[in-house]
């Protein structure tokens, strides 16, 4: 078993804000700096993504496509850093794609941050490495709450080697073969979230539909911390937090526990 790693606790206390407190009525895209200064102000946790330059560097993005966040096409992986760092995102008022190393920066401890590494090999194996040493170098002598996390688990215990201090968790859920570009014999095996010791996990965050799952509520009964995503209205909140410790949120101002 690899050492266990802590989840900060801010994590489980503030309402985690989902891709940052994003609102594109508002000129705030997911993962923006805008996004992010407003979650700050609001007194939110913070998540954000993480994806790969085609010269090893890490840029807080969700989707593997360019599309649908910038209107450009291709992967962001067949880019450079310098390249990605010049494309506009969509509905941002004339920013670009951020540098996970720039957005630490404008953090700067000020609020907790969840940053989930998107699975750079394709089908939740082993090919994994430079996504998760961009990402260990920048967060090297960080002082803020911080997390990471990612639905692969051969990308944590990367993380667990490379950075053992720092906190990491594991993003899970269902795992439904027709949402998944997965073999069913995969999604069968990562359903039971069979890596969480051997990574070395502190925290899971799993999808808030499926909380009641015999092995989410067993990690939860061992003490785990159990986090949710993604959280849409407070209705669905006030249920969600009767079997998770905290939420992942977006779409409308979730409160902040007194």
């Amino acid at each position: 078993m690899t050492a266990l790693s802590v989840l900060p606790d801010a994590l489980l206390r503030l309402p985690v804000a989902h891709r940052a407190y994003h609102d594109i009525t508002q000129g705030r895209p997911e993962n923006s700096r805008a996004a992010i200064k407003a979650a700050i102000a609001a007194g939110y946790g913070i998540e954000i993504d993480l994806q790969l330059t085609a010269d090893g560097a890490a840029m807080v993005f969700h989707d593997y496509d360019l599309s649908r966040l910038t209107g450009q096409a291709g992967p962001l992986r067949q880019r450079s850093a310098e390249e990605a760092a010049a494309i506009p995102l969509l509905h941002g008022d004339g920013e670009t794609i951020p540098r996970f190393e720039e957005i630490l920066d404008l953090v700067a401890g000020r609020a907790p941050l969840l940053v989930e590494l998107k699975d750079q090999d394709g089908a939740m194996g082993p090919a994994v490495g430079p996504l998760e040493a961009a990402a260990a170098r920048a967060l090297a002598g960080y002082g803020g709450p911080v997390a990471v996390m990612s639905f692969n688990p051969h990308s944590m215990a990367e993380m667990a080697r490379l950075a053992p201090d720092l906190a990491r968790g594991l993003t899970t859920c269902n795992y439904d073969a027709t949402d998944w570009p997965l073999s069913g014999e995969a999604c069968d095996r990562l359903r039971d979230i069979p890596d969480f010791d051997r990574v070395g996990a502190s925290f899971i965050s799993h999808q808030a539909s499926d909380l009641s799952r015999p092995r989410v509520r067993a990690l939860h009964g061992d003490g785990v911390p159990v986090l949710c995503w993604t959280i849409r209205s407070p209705e669905a909140e006030a249920e969600a937090r009767k079997l998770a410790d905290n939420i992942t949120f977006e779409g409308y101002r979730a409160a902040i526990p007194g």
